[in-house]
């Protein structure tokens, strides 16, 4: 891989599992964009969010997505609301291959139903929450450069499908075209 693989989706989606296994198997790093964040910022997302809001929390994941853009290709697993941000999305689109994992309610609630690191999720029920999550976000993600579903399967064989459709998004760029 000659650019950067940056998995989009929502929480739950499996991007930080997925990300794990695809940048082992590609031979890249790994790297977290919340992780970066945290980092950056000497506090946690959580608590990021909770000082600053999400306004502020949105600006600085921006900056350190362009950031982490400017490096070598890596597996970049994006935050949910990331690709939501204007600026952020066309950094994605013009410097990385963009993967939306998409999973449907029933799997996105299962996965985040006992966490309670997610600041959206701690603003009603959850799963109205994700609900309305998806009706607002999912016609952006589908902006992405391909879209692999993400059910209850197991992370590998996930894993295998992002591979597979990397591979023929690959093969079908002109050879002078950005990948």
């Amino acid at each position: 891989m000659s650019r950067t693989v940056a998995l989009v989706g929502l929480m739950g989606a499996g991007k930080t599992a997925i990300g794990k296994r695809l940048a082992m198997r590609l031979g890249l790093p790994f790297v977290d964009a919340d992780d970066e964040i945290e980092r950056a910022a000497g506090c946690t997302v959580s608590e990021f969010f909770e000082r600053y809001g999400e306004v502020e929390f949105r600006a600085g994941e921006r900056r350190v997505i362009a950031r982490l853009l400017e490096g070598p290709p890596h597996v970049l697993s994006t935050g949910g609301g990331a690709y939501m941000d204007a600026d952020t999305r066309a950094l994605l689109r013009a410097q990385a291959v963009t993967v939306w994992l998409r999973a449907d309610l029933d799997v996105l609630f299962e996965r985040v139903k006992k966490r309670t690191h997610r600041p959206l999720l701690r603003q009603g029920d959850p799963r109205e929450i994700l609900a309305s999550l998806m009706a607002q976000r999912y016609p952006v993600y589908a902006e992405a450069d391909m879209t692999v579903e993400s059910t209850a399967q197991p992370a590998e064989v996930t894993t295998e499908q992002v591979i597979a459709a990397l591979r023929q998004h690959l093969a079908a760029q002109p050879l002078d075209a950005p990948a």
